[in-house]
């Protein structure tokens, strides 16, 4: 008995795109152009009137920015198989992974750094996170350890985030986009569930830079800003979804206390 995609309960494949293409505000002529076809072809595909080859897909779907997990949902509703693996950072395939992110997390050392994937979830930390999980509520800390839903919980980092109302600010902001421009619907269950937590937010514009995270600590307030890393050219899920988020001082008295002062010597 042949499994149509009907019974998968997935979407036609130029349904698919087409919610692509909406989601980044492109029109079809804008994508056409991109991808070296004509904007009547494309329209067929998002029709169903054209059924899209293996390439035609992937070189749709790249210029549409669409996540490597998404792409082989797009492969499957077309009806080839997925071209994107996933293997676990466990895997003696990804030993090379697993040794470039110990590294970046011990270079980042006395900073507070954390690899976290997709959702948020904590992979793997360096001793230096030490500072922020601190007396943050047992619960929050159990595998899988959201670190947004840590940063933002009152059990959690909030009541010690001495800017609260404009780190949140950033933060869902951050994770509402992520949440639009993956479709992720994960994501966006997250973003409602961090939205409906105490703390209020701040979107008037920063002095600085970047928005600073403002800790309290035992040695005052230290100040942060963040960066994250990611491998650029994985075609491996997990490796796809994994990033680097590291904790750099905002400025020389919290260098110098992660340094070589009291905090420093803590972490």
């Amino acid at each position: 008995m042949t499994t149509t995609l009907a019974s998968l309960g997935r979407p036609p494949v130029g349904v698919l795109l087409r919610q692509w293409r909406v989601r980044r505000r492109l029109s079809q002529l804008d994508l056409a152009g991109d991808a070296g076809v004509s904007a009547r072809h494309l329209s067929f595909l998002e029709t169903g009137r054209a059924r899209p080859s293996r390439e035609m897909l992937l070189r749709l779907a790249e210029q549409l920015e669409v996540p490597l997990r998404e792409r082989n949902e797009l492969l499957l509703a077309a009806g080839f198989a997925p071209v994107y693996g996933r293997r676990g950072l466990g895997s003696p395939d990804m030993a090379a992974v697993s040794r470039a992110l110990d590294l970046v997390l011990t270079a980042h050392e006395p900073y507070p750094a954390v690899v976290v994937d997709r959702s948020w979830d904590l992979v793997a930390a360096n001793a230096s996170v030490a500072l922020f999980t601190d007396g943050v509520a047992a619960h929050l800390l159990e595998p899988p350890a959201n670190v947004l839903r840590l940063s933002l919980h009152p059990e959690g980092l909030a009541p010690r985030i001495a800017n609260l109302p404009q780190w949140r600010a950033h933060l869902l902001h951050r994770l509402g986009r992520e949440a639009h421009l993956t479709g992720d619907p994960a994501l966006a269950a997250l973003h409602r569930e961090l939205v409906a937590l105490p703390g209020g937010t701040d979107r008037s514009t920063p002095d600085g830079i970047a928005v600073p995270l403002r800790l309290r600590t035992g040695d005052g307030v230290l100040s942060f800003l963040s960066t994250v890393t990611t491998f650029g050219t994985a075609v491996d899920l997990t490796a796809a979804e994994l990033s680097v988020e590291a904790f750099l001082p905002a400025d020389e008295r919290t260098a110098e206390a992660l340094r070589g002062g009291p905090v420093g010597r803590r972490s």
